[in-house]
């Protein structure tokens, strides 16, 4: 993952998880350890808030629920974490690729 991709990414994660106290990551792997501690406490205490975020974060169902089975191949917390990271990761991807161009003939709608 490139420098800017890994900061546009660990930008989309902070506040949804309320990392920002946390500091940067130094790389990918780095990040997904800070996102599945978070994740494992979010699964302990705030199960419900958990699920909707990752409605929010458009993290598929059909791929969270292989991760949240008791056979999977790794805990929950990381399966998820490495969800929530792929996700975001095609997010930052797609904001560096595609720039949109300024909208014109909006003067006088500011609030």
């Amino acid at each position: 993952m490139s420098d800017n991709t890994l900061q546009q990414t660990t930008d989309l994660i902070r506040a949804p998880f309320e990392l920002e106290s946390a500091p940067p990551p130094a790389d990918e792997a780095e990040l997904l350890a800070l996102l599945a501690e978070r994740i494992e406490e979010m699964l302990i205490n705030r199960q419900d808030y958990l699920m909707s975020l990752l409605y929010r974060l458009d993290v598929l169902e059909e791929k969270i629920r292989p991760v949240m089975h008791p056979n999977a191949p790794e805990p929950p917390h990381i399966g998820l974490a490495r969800l929530v990271l792929e996700r975001q990761k095609q997010r930052a991807e797609t904001k560096l690729k595609i720039k949109p161009d300024p909208l014109e003939g909006l003067e006088g709608w500011e609030w």
